[in-house]
């Protein structure tokens, strides 16, 4: 499993199959930038100066995976700014994700039409027992204290770029504040390699710069 499935999985409304977030294509390809970043396959150049952030494809790194390989092929042919690789890697991402993932009955696929006129595909929960592990392991870090993993770190910084980690888990115990907080913490990244922190950074500062764009522009309207 991607980590950018894990994401998807958990941004999905079960019942439903409809999208509980507005960035999730965003959300989408800064995991899988991530993901090529934890391969080795890609490497993001930090912004210095008035030169922004680049995403570069690592000669030689072509990742397996065939999500990963399409990304890598395409940032190969032409390096992108942090900016534009986020958005680039993760248009399309939603549907085919979740094409997989109804392939391995994760996901069930339904076709309707909104009105009886417009048609809309969603994607309710068929088996959710890696969504939950998935959590479970979530609760672990966020409210229990535990120390991320190398996949657990990077989905918890995706999951708060959208100001998503406090949804995805009950946050009783600790309350809603305090999960905000410690995803925050993580996503800052002290426990993650060079690479991948570099990774992590931009695309946290992509999604906050994005989505308080989008507020300003909703606000403004």
């Amino acid at each position: 499993m991607l980590i950018a499935e894990d994401l998807l999985l958990l941004v999905l409304d079960d019942e439903k199959g409809t999208l509980a977030s507005s960035w999730v294509q965003q959300a989408l390809g800064g995991a899988i930038l991530t993901e090529l970043a934890m391969a080795g396959s890609v490497q993001v150049l930090p912004k210095s100066g008035f030169t922004p952030a680049k995403a570069l494809a690592v000669p030689g790194r072509r990742p397996d995976e065939p999500i990963l390989a399409a990304a890598y092929d395409s940032l190969a042919a032409k390096p992108l700014s942090g900016k534009n690789a986020v958005n680039n890697l993760g248009k399309g991402l939603h549907e085919a994700l979740a094409a997989r993932l109804c392939d391995r009955n994760i996901l069930k696929r339904r076709d309707e039409k909104i009105l009886g006129l417009f048609p809309r595909t969603t994607w309710p929960a068929a088996d959710s027992t890696h969504e939950n592990a998935v959590r479970g392991q979530l609760y672990a870090v966020l409210v229990q204290g535990a120390t991320p993993d190398p996949r657990t770190g990077p989905l918890i910084a995706l999951l708060s770029s959208i100001d998503f980690a406090h949804k995805v888990i009950d946050t009783r115990p600790v309350g809603a504040g305090a999960v905000k907080r410690r995803a925050k913490e993580i996503a800052r990244g002290d426990w993650a390699a060079k690479g991948v922190k570099d990774a992590i950074d931009e695309v946290v500062a992509v999604m906050t710069a994005t989505m308080v764009a989008g507020t300003a522009a909703t606000t403004s309207s």
